[in-house]
């Protein structure tokens, strides 16, 4: 059987990276049930030349349209056909490493996740895996022309995600100071990247009351593509969660991803009664928002939430989504240690 090894993106951070094999090994076994033409077998681990891969089987060889697929996989850097007879201890002897060519959908430069740089920002890694999962448990093509949505954005690294892969990107966030980090790095790309593009920050009313500020970004790769009208939109507002209905119409979004505030350490607004105050229970919100994420979802649509699991377990989150209707995902061990007050998870349910 064709046998092949992923080799895996250095990370920054060093417990993220820690976890990155394993978590690539879930991944990969995401993409193969769901995104490739056959299934991946012997998914496993080794060290080449002291460097992590992952590798595993496929009945039959890669196609382009596969690699092109596995080149998205959230931690891979390169991914190769192994070639030869078996592998001896950690040096691969008599194993020939052939490089496949990536075609990632990525179509922005990589900055746009890399400069935002300060205290609590999710790691931009596991923002793709993420999205990547909550895509492929959807009934839209990762490759597609999606309309994302993040609940509870803060300063942007889901939405800057969606907008690598083409999508269009929509953000809420309570947290004015955040909203507006966002939009002043937003324009200041754009600007920096001398991209096409109309940027501008209006006020939302409900009945002659201010109710929120929403940023409203349109672009494009070229002057051509934005005079024809092929723009990405990116739009964010300003509002408490709870509240998503008031400024999205009822099944706008392809998929819903958001990283659920972790507890003792960011504490989230809206969880408590009347939505005042600060609540430590990321499931207290959860458990009020899912029903309002839910309207916002097209059918065959998915949302895709992480949480720090010190705030509640997965039992308690499937039965959450699923009284909103949503039917749960069977995805491999996503769970994995972020520090002494974090152990991040992931869940993902599809709307029928």
């Amino acid at each position: 059987m064709p046998r092949y090894a992923l080799l895996i993106l250095p990370a920054y951070n060093r417990v993220y990276g820690e976890s990155s094999p394993r978590l690539t090994r879930a991944e990969l076994a995401v993409f193969s049930e769901r995104g490739l033409r056959g299934a991946v077998s012997d998914i496993g681990e080794t060290r080449i030349g002291g460097l992590p891969y992952v590798t595993f089987e496929t009945p039959e060889p890669l196609g382009e349209d596969d690699v092109a697929l596995l080149s998205n996989l959230s931690s891979v850097y390169a991914l190769f056909g192994m070639e030869g007879s078996g592998m001896e201890g950690s040096g691969m002897e008599g194993e020939l490493l052939r490089p496949l060519g990536m075609r990632p959908l990525d179509r922005l430069s990589s900055d746009l996740l890399t400069i935002q740089k300060y205290a609590g920002k999710t790691n931009e890694h596991f923002t793709k895996l993420l999205l990547n999962v909550t895509v492929l448990a959807s009934d839209f093509p990762l490759g597609g022309r999606l309309s994302v949505f993040d609940p509870m954005c803060g300063r942007g690294t889901t939405l800057n995600q969606a907008l690598m892969y083409g999508y269009d990107a929509y953000g809420l966030d309570v947290d004015g100071k955040d909203v507006e980090a966002y939009t002043g790095f937003v324009k200041t790309w754009l600007r920096n990247k001398r991209l096409k593009h109309t940027a501008e920050t209006v006020p939302v009313r409900r009945e002659r009351a201010l109710v929120g500020r929403r940023l409203n970004v349109a672009f494009a790769l070229s002057k051509d593509e934005f005079k024809a009208g092929d723009v990405q939109h990116v739009s964010v507002v300003n509002a408490d969660t709870l509240r998503s209905r008031e400024f999205f119409k009822p099944r706008s979004f392809d998929v819903i991803v958001t990283d659920a505030p972790y507890g003792v350490q960011h504490g989230s607004h809206g969880g408590r009664a009347g939505g005042k105050g600060l609540s430590r229970s990321p499931l207290e919100l959860i458990s009020k928002a899912v029903p309002v994420w839910a309207e916002l979802l097209r059918p065959g649509g998915a949302l895709g939430v992480s949480w720090n699991t010190y705030g509640g377990g997965r039992e308690e989150l499937a039965a959450i989504l699923a009284s909103a209707g949503l039917e749960v995902a069977a995805l491999p061990d996503f769970e994995h240690w972020v520090d002494q007050a974090i152990v991040r998870d992931l869940m993902v349910a599809r709307k029928p």
